[in-house]
C-alpha cells in the first residue's frame, strides 16, 4: 500500500559518553562501500571487473558489469566510461530514455538499474543500456512471486525493492540478508526509526563507518534517524538475493544488529546486549587494520 511506511515522529538516538565518539548504532555501522570503477565492491576483497575486453586485441569493451548494490550514480559513471562519453552524459540522458519505471519512482531509476552483465556493441547508447537495465528489473520484480511476497508483507513492489536496497547495503553477506530484513520490519511495525547508516550515507553522498551526531541531524528524507519509515526511494540497486530476503524475512524478534568484525554479525532484541556488541565493535575499530579480522 503506497505510503504505508511513511511516518513522521520522534527520533530515538543514543550517544556514547564521550562527545568525540560517534553515536551508538542501533543497526550495523555502514557496511556499504562506495566503490570506485573497477575497485572492490561493497567491502569485499575481490575486485569486480567493470570491463571485459574483447579477445581480438581491440581495446573496445564488450560488456558492462553492474555489481549488486551499486548506486545509480555509480552506474551512470560506469556507462560514461565504457562508452567513452564525457562525465555526466548518461545522467543527462534520463530525460530522453523513456524508462518504464513504477509511478512511485517519479522518473528516478534508483533500485531498477538491475545488477547484471550487459553486452555492448557499436550501437550501444546510454539510453539503450539504461532501458535494458530497467526492463531486466521489471522482469525480475513484476512476476507473481515478488508481487505476492510484497503483498504478504503489506507492501507494494516498489516498497519491497526499497527494503531490498537497504538489505543489500547493510547485510554483511547473503546469510544475513533475511535477518536484516526482519530487523527492518520489526522496527517499522513498532513505530521505531530505522536508524540505518546506509540511508544516511546515501543522503550525504558518501560511504563511511563513522557517523557523528551532526550527521544524524541532516535535513533529508533519507535520514532514517530523523524520519520515520522507509526512505522515499531505494538507496542502491539490489540483486535477487536481497529482494528475496525483503519479501521472505527470517523469523525473529531482532531490533538491533552490528557487524563486530568480518563474519561476526550479531543480532539481538536486547538493547543492553547490543550496547555490549557495539562496544566490542568500537574496540575492533581502534585496532590496526591488519588485526581487525583476527
Amino acid at each position: 500500500m503506497p505510503g504505508l511506511w511513511r511516518y513522521t515522529g520522534y527520533r530515538a538516538r543514543m550517544q556514547t559518553n564521550t562527545p568525540s565518539r560517534s553515536t551508538i548504532r542501533l543497526t550495523r555501522r555502514g557496511r556499504f562501500a562506495l566503490a570506485a570503477l573497477g575497485a572492490a565492491v561493497a567491502g569485499t576483497a575481490v575486485a569486480v571487473p567493470l570491463l571485459i575486453m574483447s579477445d581480438d586485441g581491440e581495446s573496445r569493451p564488450t560488456t558492462l558489469v553492474v555489481p549488486e548494490g551499486w548506486r545509480a550514480s555509480q552506474v551512470y559513471a560506469a556507462v560514461d566510461k565504457v562508452l567513452a562519453l564525457p562525465a555526466g552524459t548518461t545522467k543527462k540522458s534520463l530525460t530522453k530514455a523513456q524508462l518504464k519505471l513504477p509511478n512511485e519512482a517519479e522518473g528516478n531509476p534508483e533500485g531498477y538499474l538491475f545488477p547484471a552483465t550487459y553486452p555492448l556493441d557499436d550501437t550501444s547508447t546510454p539510453e539503450k543500456l539504461l532501458s535494458r537495465m530497467v526492463d531486466t528489473a521489471n522482469q525480475k520484480f513484476n512476476g507473481a512471486p515478488i508481487a505476492a511476497g510484497a503483498q504478504r508483507n503489506a507492501m507494494n513492489v516498489y516498497q519491497a525493492v526499497t527494503v531490498a536496497s537497504i538489505v543489500q547495503a547493510e547485510a554483511a553477506d547473503k546469510a544475513d540478508m533475511g535477518k536484516v530484513a526482519r530487523v527492518i520490519f520489526n522496527r517499522l511495525e513498532r513505530g521505531m526509526p530505522l536508524q540505518m547508516d546506509s540511508t544516511l550515507n546515501y543522503a550525504l553522498g558518501r560511504s563511511t563507518l563513522r557517523t557523528t551526531v551532526t550527521d544524524t541531524r541532516a535535513d533529508s528524507p533519507y535520514n532514517s534517524y530523523e524520519r520515520m519509515g522507509l526512505p522515499p526511494t531505494p538507496i542502491d540497486n539490489p540483486g535477487e538475493d536481497a529482494v528475496r530476503a525483503a519479501i521472505n524475512p527470517t523469523p525473529g524478534d531482532w531490533l538491533y544488529f552490528v557487524t563486530v568484525k568480518p563474519g561476526d554479525t550479531r543480532f539481538t532484541a536486547d538493547y543492553a546486549e547490543h550496547q555490549r556488541n557495539v562496544a566490542e565493535f568500537n574496540a575492533q575499530q581502534q585496532k590496526p587494520a591488519e588485526q581487525r579480522n583476527g
